[in-house]
């Protein structure tokens, strides 16, 4: 499975993908607030959405993963 992860740690605010939904690589998929700052989270690959790891108001950790994509 191909997997995207935080690339800081941070509170999510947004979700912007949801299970079954394809997504390319360098498409946001949750936007996190960090220091009142707010930094999408963008997809380093492309695939179908098989979960979602993350909740709004979720911490996550800098290299958590918070989507799981479907392998080719």
């Amino acid at each position: 499975m191909k997997q995207v992860a935080a690339n800081m740690a941070g509170t999510v605010i947004n979700v912007l993908v949801q299970p079954g939904d394809e997504i390319n690589e360098g498409q946001d998929v949750l936007v996190l607030e960090s220091m009142k700052m707010e930094v999408p989270v963008q997809a380093q690959a492309s695939g179908k959405v098989v979960e979602v790891k993350a909740n709004i108001g979720d911490f996550v950790n800098d290299g958590d993963i918070i989507v799981v994509l479907e392998e080719d």
